[in-house]
């Protein structure tokens, strides 16, 4: 039996057996259409009744038998005339509404109900282009030499410096779940030059809004023999770029769904972190409340003006403080109070963070100790610094971020599949 849509094409003008969900059923009186869930569509069916056949219901799982015929005003340009249903198994209860793309509900109710909301054609055509969007990033970069990497996500310390790790018991020792895989990354350079991994990161952060998870799929790169940290931002360009061509060419029934227009990333702007902060409190009336970081609405402004002035739907902002920004972000020459790191917004919100990293192992040392660090407690890292390293830099992109800003969707828990936060252990 066939299970995929382009498997069953082949079989257009003759006999064809599909396995699927019935994802939803008009009923005419003598005869239904049925629309068929497979594993990369939904598929039209006509089945005629007769006496004693089979009635189907929403969400059993059947084997449909017909002649495949073409059929224009069809999804997929075929339907299936069905002769013969078997059903294989019967759902115990009736399957909420939420199934139905034309009703709509919370997002409570949608958590609530996971099981089923999945199923909807709108969530199922999010997931299909957020793993589209993966797949392209893989691409992309195994394309230009990256290695895929698999980083330990129950670590020994903290890559970021902070206090907002999970931790938890490991056989008698101290551990965590890993925030970044960062210092896996930066370690993997002087052996392959260019690695990447797309993979869970944890945050134990007590935000509850809008933009944070608490295990979020991090999208990371690092890349060796840099001149500077805009070699990392064109890299990420580049991908970006690929990866929207790639949704153009692959997923136009999951975008139609959506109603999704993919964003133009040409050449994108770039401003400094206290240029932007400037402009924004001139240009919008706004006091400047923290000199070190960016605010949301800042972030949102900082977009807003340079979509107006450039057309652009995405700004690298650059140059962040050092008191703001990891131990290992490599410091401006020109002004050591500055780093040589990025964010990059789009449509309002930063959905990378990036730059040039310390390279030099009496450079990296002194800065953890400036810091407050003790060098004893990263020496697994330093090994890196200690045997030779070149100039480097990556980023981590979060893949829920940019899909909540391309769905223009208000909540980040809509683009996570199963969602974790502050509150949330389920489904």
């Amino acid at each position: 039996m066939t299970v995929t849509v382009q498997e069953l094409r082949t079989f257009l003008g003759g006999s064809a057996k599909a396995a699927g969900m019935v994802h939803d059923l008009k009923d005419m009186g003598k005869f239904a259409f049925i629309r068929l869930r497979m594993a990369d569509g939904v598929i039209q069916c006509v089945y005629n009744y007769g006496e004693e056949r089979v009635r189907p219901r929403h969400e059993q799982a059947v084997v449909i038998t017909g002649e495949l015929v073409e059929e224009p005003r069809s999804p997929h340009g075929f339907e299936l005339r069905a002769e013969e249903i078997t059903v294989l198994s019967e759902p115990a209860s009736e399957a909420p509404d939420l199934i139905k793309s034309r009703v709509k509900t919370g997002l409570e109710a949608d958590l609530k109900y996971r099981a089923a909301s999945l199923r909807n054609d709108r969530r199922r055509a999010a997931f299909r282009i957020q793993a589209a969007l993966a797949g392209a990033f893989r691409a992309y970069l195994a394309g230009n030499g990256f290695t895929e990497i698999f980083s330990p996500k129950i670590v020994a310390g903290s890559a970021e410096g902070g206090a907002n790790i999970f931790k938890l018991e490991y056989f008698g020792q101290k551990a965590f779940l890993a925030q970044s895989p960062q210092f896996y990354k930066q370690t993997l350079v002087p052996a392959f030059l260019r690695v990447f991994e797309i993979a869970p990161v944890f945050r134990a952060e007590k935000h509850d809004t809008p933009r944070h998870l608490n295990e979020y799929i991090s999208v990371d790169f690092e890349m060796g023999f840099i001149e500077s940290f805009r070699d990392v931002c064109e890299m990420e360009r580049g991908m970006l770029s690929y990866a929207f061509d790639y949704l153009r060419e692959n997923c136009a029934d999951s975008l139609s769904a959506l109603k999704c227009e993919l964003p133009e990333v040409g050449e994108i702007p770039y401003v400094t972190f206290r240029e932007a902060k400037e402009r924004v409190a001139e240009r919008f009336g706004r006091r400047i409340k923290d000199p070190h970081d960016l605010e949301p609405e800042e972030e949102r402004l900082i977009s807003q003006m340079f979509k107006e002035d450039t057309g652009s739907d995405f700004v690298f902002v650059t140059h962040y403080p050092d008191k703001k920004r990891p131990f290992y972000a490599k410091n401006c020459a020109e002004d050591p109070k500055l780093t040589e790191s990025f964010d990059l917004l789009y449509k309002g919100m930063e959905i990378t963070t990036g730059g040039q990293r310390i390279h030099d192992y009496d450079e990296q040392t002194a800065k953890m100790e400036r810091k407050g660090l003790v060098p004893a407690d990263f020496e697994s890292f330093l090994q890196m610094h200690k045997y030779g390293a070149p100039p480097h830099g990556g980023l981590g992109m979060g893949l829920e971020r940019l899909c909540m800003k391309l769905f223009d969707d208000d909540n980040i828990r809509w683009d996570s599949m199963f969602p974790r936060d502050t509150g949330r252990l389920a489904p």
